[in-house]
């Protein structure tokens, strides 16, 4: 591989990617393990994907808001470096499959030309921040939450305390109680709120989806704007220091809030504040960009069919609180757009609107600012691109992941399912083109990145053996989530598992049920009503394995049979490193403190030389075939295996040098001498190693 250099002009963003073209040549060349190099690139948006040979990049875009300069930019990455598919994800992220590894630090080199980043895109770290794609036009909306998430994102990028946590760390903001950025499913969960004039938010806490899903707790009631980051960071210190490590099935946030419970979790919080170098973080709202309206003017168009315009206008226009506009809403079918429909539809919005589309939740599109004179042509211009297909946010427009087209962890096709179920409601109950009640989503496996745990009617991929022992595609039914606003929430019950073929009968008997005796009703209210055993009892026919067709045996999108194959799943894997490893790991963090000491971030050099110092105890007792599980854990073990018995000699106890880190203010001083510390613990732990080799 040719050694690539880049002229960004930002130098730590340029650093971040010359050291990416290191690390892949450090690997290639066989320096470097593969698990270690799988958790560097993780955290820079490069992800492993089901077809070997090749990577998915994850384009990290807060809260899915996206420049028409910037969408151009990343249609001609993904035509270079790609195959010129976009894919809108539930986090409002956008990725690109299918690209060669050696060529991610130019693509990435490229798209940081108008600021479009891929770090931290995915691995174990502060993740996308996600908001209210109506954030700042909402009419019901108490203050715009775009300013206060962007914050968030430029707070916590390359911050060192959300570098290499246990696990991932989602966090979403909600412009009302109508709670439509999912804040009870979220790690941090934002609501706005206004008490006696002061702008805050109600905050939730250990919420998540997966295979166990949690509804998040409340942490507080109200918390004003300029406490919120110093709160966050609490957050994620405490949850890297006590979150689990080893066992992927329990390294997420609401494992630990399961275990401590919510008032043990608030005293560590409060034991942690001391270390937050701000008590008070005000985020000037003034300082974010204001929108800007293009004045462009066009003529008059006729309409050709005027039905399907306003069957369009009733489900794809949403209101704005801005006198005279509109957001134009827009199906795109399982989230995937090319790039020839991206640049116009940049151009588009550049000349007529306010030069930005928002990504949503449920893997659209959002176009705001849109004059109501220009609805028309709009329209007209976006039948010509393929996106006025009317059901917005209804229950024809549905969510998937990729599942087995892409994913390492697909059990099987979400992305097929998906579409057959839309072609049934299109065809056979088109009146759900305008119901916004009924929301169907779709997940390939139990990690949930479609979210169909908390749907209304939910669909995930598993499989399901015959007693022939032949495997066939399955899917789990699950029915009775949905979002009730201001934080609260509905999980959906597991009701039962039918071949994936049956399927659309199972959507077909759901929706006539609700059809015949709903009478008005939600659906969660429906469900509540009828609970899960009459569902049962209403699909168990379908359920029925003993009776399988041959096409039974083959998933949907697919004439091959079916083979259940999972690999390791990446987004959020454990890395389990060798004792070398981690002593190189842990001199890369004393070198990064002293830089940030010469910059004079003292928080900053702190935890790098605490992130040293645990993970040079973690070096021993990986040799001592300990449980690594937490930096709890591990700082305790430390002293057990180590200080008590003098094969290590201190001062003082581990846990007493090491958690001097929430015991002081960081400063100049307290960084300096702690980083000194962190430097004399690895020359001891070096020298004791080197010697136990030695005698071996």
């Amino acid at each position: 591989m040719q050694s690539f250099r880049t002229e960004i002009e930002n130098p730590i963003v340029e650093k971040d990617i010359i050291e990416l073209e290191k690390k892949i040549r450090e690997f290639k060349g066989g320096s470097i393990n593969e698990e270690k190099f799988r958790s560097l690139r993780l955290a820079r948006g490069v992800y492993g994907q089901r077809q070997p040979g090749v990577q998915m990049i994850r384009i990290k875009l807060p809260y899915g808001k996206v420049s028409s300069k910037q969408l151009r930019r990343i249609s001609d990455v993904a035509d270079e470096y790609s195959t010129g598919r976009l894919h809108i994800t539930t986090r409002q992220d956008l990725q690109i499959h299918y690209v060669d590894l050696e060529r991610t630090p130019e693509l990435w080199a490229q798209l940081e030309i108008d600021e479009v980043t891929l770090r931290e895109a995915c691995g174990n770290t502060v993740r996308n921040v996600t908001a209210s794609e109506t954030a700042g036009i909402d009419k019901e909306e108490p203050f715009d939450v775009s300013p206060y998430a962007q914050a968030v994102f430029e707070y916590f990028l390359r911050n060192p305390i959300g570098q290499e946590m246990g696990r991932k760390f989602k966090v979403s903001f909600s412009g009302s109680d109508a709670d439509t950025g999912l804040s009870y499913m979220h790690d941090l969960g934002f609501i706005a709120k206004i008490q006696e004039g002061v702008k805050g938010f109600k905050v939730l806490l250990g919420g998540g989806l997966g295979s166990q899903p949690r509804h998040a707790d409340e942490l507080f009631s109200f918390l004003p704007t300029y406490e919120i980051i110093p709160m966050m960071e609490t957050v994620v210190r405490v949850f890297d220091r006590y979150g689990e490590r080893k066992s992927r099935a329990k390294a997420r946030l609401k494992f630990l809030l399961k275990d401590l419970g919510l008032e043990a979790f608030r005293e560590l919080l409060i034991a942690e504040k001391k270390a937050v170098p701000f008590k008070q973080y005000p985020i000037d709202v003034s300082s974010y960009p204001k929108v800007v309206i293009s004045d462009g003017q066009v003529h008059q168009v006729a309409i050709e069919d005027t039905e399907a315009f306003e069957q369009w206008k009733i489900t794809n226009l949403v209101a704005q609180k801005q006198s005279g506009y509109v957001a134009i809403g827009i199906k795109v079918m399982l989230g995937d757009f090319y790039t020839d429909k991206a640049r116009l539809l940049a151009d588009l919005v550049e000349r007529y609107a306010a030069g930005e589309i928002r990504l949503t939740l449920r893997q659209n599109i959002l176009v705001p600012y849109v004059k109501e004179s220009l609805i028309p042509y709009f329209y007209t211009e976006l039948k010509k691109l393929g996106f006025a297909d009317a059901g917005y946010n209804k229950a024809i427009d549905i969510t998937a992941c990729p599942g087995t087209d892409t994913c390492n962890l697909g059990i099987a096709s979400s992305t097929g399912i998906a579409s057959e179920l839309e072609r049934v409601i299109k065809e056979e109950y088109p009146q759900y083109a305008n119901n916004a009640d009924v929301v169907i989503k779709i997940s390939g496996c139990m990690n949930a990145c479609g979210q169909h745990s908390m749907a209304n009617i939910g669909f995930q991929g598993m499989s399901v053996r015959t007693k022939e022992k032949l495997v066939a595609p399955a899917l789990q039914v699950l029915l009775g989530g949905g979002n009730l606003g201001d934080g609260r929430g509905l999980f959906a019950d597991k009701v039962i598992k039918i071949p994936s073929k049956r399927g659309p009968e199972a959507l077909r008997q759901i929706l006539d049920d609700f059809e015949a005796n709903g009478k008005g009703a939600s659906y969660e209210s429906y469900y509540a009503g009828k609970g899960e055993y009459y569902f049962y009892e209403l699909l168990k026919p379908l359920a029925d394995i003993d009776n399988l067709a041959p096409e039974d045996y083959l998933d949907w999108g697919s004439n091959q049979r079916y083979q259940k194959a999972i690999g390791i799943g990446e987004c959020a894997g454990v890395v389990i490193d060798l004792v070398a490893t981690l002593l190189f790991e842990s001199d890369e963090k004393i070198h990064n403190a002293k830089e940030a000491i010469v910059e004079q971030k003292w928080a900053a050099s702190i935890y790098y030389s605490y992130s040293s110092m645990v993970n040079t105890a973690k070096a021993l007792l990986t040799s001592e075939k300990t449980k690594t599980n937490t930096h709890n854990s591990i700082i305790k073990d430390f002293d057990t295996y180590f200080v008590a018995n003098s094969r290590i000699v201190l001062n003082c106890s581990f846990e007493d040098l090491v958690l001097q880190l929430n015991k002081n203010e960081p400063d100049g001083t307290f960084a300096k001498n702690y980083l000194a510390k962190a430097e004399e613990f690895l020359e001891k732990v070096e020298a004791y190693r080197k010697n136990e080799l030695i005698h071996a």
